[in-house]
């Protein structure tokens, strides 16, 4: 396999587990309770513990600071948002576990996040590579 493959599959790896974690396992009562506003703290905060997870992910595969700063940010920005339309779509639509509507969504939110993880790859890529 050449070598540029292999590390953004890395990258992109490093990326999912980091996913995994952050939206699965470091959420807090806060970050989950009261989503229909969009103005959440606690929206903020998930976001923002993906965002310093995917530093520490992009550190590892040898990135610019300044591709940090930007693409962590964009990251924020764009899982703020993609969380907001989940939690308004279930939450104010009364919608859980048992409805079909639900799981659409939820697989939609995640599908929208490792397309992020997939672009952010591709930034990387023709960033440092």
């Amino acid at each position: 396999m050449p070598e540029n493959v292999g590390i953004i599959l890395l990258l992109i790896c490093l990326f999912e587990v980091k996913h995994m974690f952050a939206d699965f396992y470091l959420q807090t009562k806060k970050m989950l309770s009261g989503r229909c506003s969009y103005f959440h703290p606690g929206r903020a905060q998930h976001a923002g513990v993906h965002a310093l997870a995917s530093v520490v992910v992009l550190f590892i595969v040898g990135s610019p600071p300044w591709f940090i700063a930007l693409i962590c940010a964009a990251e924020w920005f764009i899982h703020f948002n993609i969380d907001f339309w989940k939690a308004h779509h279930t939450e104010c639509n009364k919608l859980d576990p048992t409805q079909g509507a639900f799981w659409r969504a939820m697989g939609t939110d995640q599908l929208l996040h490792h397309l992020t993880y997939v672009a952010m790859a591709a930034a990387w890529a023709s960033v440092v590579l």
